[in-house]
């Protein structure tokens, strides 16, 4: 393995360090990176829309002084505007879209000195979770390529998993960091809700069920990038509450004896897969070693009532997302332009009252303030990431007679996550477990609002305790 190989092994955090020293430069890195996608890349259909030419460019100017400064990056297709770079959102509506002006998240990550390689696939609007758009074609799971890399931040989920850079961009409206985070075996938070701002062009995002991040192998990275990228933007419709230190302080540092809750049901009849049973009990006994006290519990809410108002919202989204683009483009909408489920859920929430609207956001709220009462008793609440190991590629297809089928088998494989969207709260996903078949199995942790210093301190640990970075698919060698 020569020199350039081994730095894939290597998180953000190392790499930075290696440039601030010298020892390598960013233009080593870049090059090194382009070719390890290159290579795998058409296997995973991961990358979607390079952007190598720039990226040695930028590699040989000055770079900005951050703590990231010369590392590369990428970009999840959704939501992350780059000046001149195309952002299909994974759907040929949006093929010759093509931004003016940056995001703040996207100039954040500049300053941050991080390098932008390009763009990952994502599922049409980030819908499912799994990244099968018709416009590019599936992304593959680098721990078997038969597999789901999850979604919808599948894209670059599968090319850090495969090593192609250290860590890369995500969101979440229900899951998308979390679920692809589980599915390849990487660490992934969703922050705080409005931790990371959205503009310029939202405020917010189906009523803030959507924030703002990235998948990365190690804890602080995630933490470090956190730090780097978080904080209100000016005219955001409100933020999330200050930390009280930089959260890279918080990795290391000793947690204390945490009171952890956890339950391996998901309520409303969907059966969780042994496999995933097992990575929530295992997680449960090494918090227990580690000194934690660990109680079988869960919040008591009105779960269906839950899921209902989470399509109601979800569908409401996905029809004004539709709507604008209409305005913006000033082009008629038609059925052959995205993929049925999406014309399924449009016309599903071009049916939605502005009341249904309402009603499903105040139980959204009342679902927050239970969570709120349950965490006064627990510092963090364990579960499942999803109901099953990462499911075959192909799971979530919906026939031409039931365009819907897929949006509903979703419900059966990601029963845990939304919860976090709804109530704002910070989670994380944790790669502690790996099947008998080779398949990583995710162990969701969620913190009390604004608390994602617990969830670092107690990452950092488990990390420590069961290390996952050393654990490549066999692809990625």
């Amino acid at each position: 393995m020569s020199k350039l190989d081994e730095l894939a092994l290597f998180d953000a955090t190392a790499l930075a360090e290696l440039v601030r020293r010298k020892e390598v430069k960013p233009v080593e890195l870049v090059e090194a990176a382009v070719g390890r996608i290159e290579r795998l890349n058409p296997e995973l259909n991961a990358v979607v829309t390079p952007m190598y030419d720039q990226a040695i460019e930028a590699a040989k100017a000055v770079l900005p002084n951050g703590p990231f400064t010369g590392v590369p990056f990428l970009l999840k297709d959704l939501l992350a505007a780059y000046t001149g770079v195309p952002m299909t959102l994974g759907s040929g509506l949006m093929r010759h879209f093509v931004p003016d002006h940056n995001s703040e998240l996207v100039n954040r990550i500049k300053r941050a000195g991080l390098i932008i390689l390009g763009k990952t696939n994502t599922p049409e609007f980030g819908i499912l979770p799994t990244t099968e758009p018709r416009l590019f074609g599936p992304c593959r799971n680098p721990w078997d390529t038969t597999r789901t890399s999850g979604g919808s931040s599948g894209g670059s989920a599968a090319a850090v998993a495969a090593g192609m850079v250290p860590f890369a961009h995500g969101n979440d409206g229900g899951g998308s960091i979390r679920i692809p985070a589980s599915c390849c075996g990487l660490f992934g938070l969703k922050p705080t809700r409005a931790r990371n701002p959205l503009g310029p062009d939202f405020g917010d995002i189906m009523s803030g069920l959507v924030v703002e991040h990235a998948l990365t192998r190690s804890v602080r990275d995630s933490a470090a990038l956190l730090d780097a990228t978080s904080g209100p933007q000016g005219g955001d419709p409100y933020w999330a509450p200050p930390p009280a230190r930089p959260f890279l302080k918080e990795v290391g540092a000793a947690p204390g004896k945490l009171s952890i809750a956890f339950t391996v049901e998901a309520g409303s009849g969907i059966k969780v897969h042994e496999d995933c049973v097992r990575a929530v009990q295992e997680a449960a006994a090494l918090c227990v070693e580690l000194g934690h006290d660990v109680k079988e519990a869960f919040p008591q809410f009105q779960r269906e009532l839950a899921t209902q108002a989470f399509s109601v919202v979800w569908a409401a989204g996905v029809a004004a997302n539709l709507e604008g683009i209409s305005r913006m483009t000033s082009r008629a909408l038609s059925a052959d332009q995205v993929e049925p489920l999406t014309w399924a859920l449009y016309e599903m929430g071009l049916q939605v009252k502005a009341s249904d609207y309402l009603l499903s956001l105040n139980v959204f709220q009342r679902l927050g303030r239970e969570m709120d009462r349950f965490m006064l008793d627990y510092d963090v609440w364990l579960t499942p990431t999803l109901a099953e190991p990462p499911v075959p590629l192909g799971t979530f297809d919906s026939p031409p007679d039931n365009p819907l089928l897929g949006f509903f088998r979703s419900a059966q494989f990601v029963p845990f996550t939304p919860f976090a969207n709804a109530t704002g709260q910070p989670a994380m996903s944790v790669p502690l477990f790996w099947n008998d078949a080779g398949l990583p199995v995710g162990a969701h942790f969620m913190g009390r609002f604004g608390d994602e210093a617990t969830l670092f301190r107690l990452a950092a640990q488990l990390e420590q305790a069961r290390p996952w970075t050393n654990r490549r698919p066999k692809l990625a060698a």
